[in-house]
């Protein structure tokens, strides 16, 4: 009997966070080859970046119940580390509504890249973000070129390494004379 109970209150407390992370509207979502939105346009808490402009940027939706999201950070922090000097932004974006959840997150994980929170939801319901974590890889004109759905360690880094890469040298080939 409170195995049965137990998995009715996982599915009501899942079907709760889904229908959080639903897009406003269907039509709203964005996806490779658009725009990413532009950031001040939502009300999102925290220090954003400098100018984004010209930047490859990885924006990372995640939150602190979320495993594969603790998994990423030391990921996203190395890449951080490597690739800052040759453009790449690093923007992490927390769909938690308690602020204290995400200060007690980052006392035990630490990262020097730029962290949010979307705190009205408005953001990750704009670009339909369905599965935690969510990234978006945007090239140096605000597109979006690349999405990754979940977290799966070594093969997700594999894949971040040689998308950051590709539009990275896309932007040095474009700068030379």
């Amino acid at each position: 009997m409170n195995m049965l109970f137990h998995n009715k209150r996982l599915l009501l407390i899942a079907l709760a966070m889904a229908s959080r992370l639903a897009p406003c509207h269907a039509g709203d979502s964005v996806g490779v080859g658009e725009a990413f939105p532009d950031l001040a346009k939502f009300e999102l808490e925290g220090k954003p970046p400098g100018d984004l402009k010209g930047k490859v940027v990885l924006i990372d939706f995640w939150a602190t119940w979320c495993a594969p999201c603790k998994e990423s950070f030391p990921v996203l922090e190395k890449l951080h580390h490597d690739y800052a000097k040759r453009g790449l932004v690093i923007l992490a974006i927390s769909v938690d509504r308690d602020k204290k959840k995400v200060a007690r997150f980052f006392k035990k994980q630490p990262v020097s890249f730029s962290v949010l929170r979307d705190v009205a939801q408005k953001l990750v319901a704009r670009v339909n973000v369905k599965t935690m974590p969510t990234s978006f890889i945007v090239d140096q004109q605000g597109e979006i070129r690349f999405m990754h759905n979940g977290f799966h360690a070594k093969k997700t880094e594999r894949q971040y390494i040689q998308e950051i890469e590709q539009l990275l040298k896309k932007n040095k080939s474009i700068n030379k004379p």
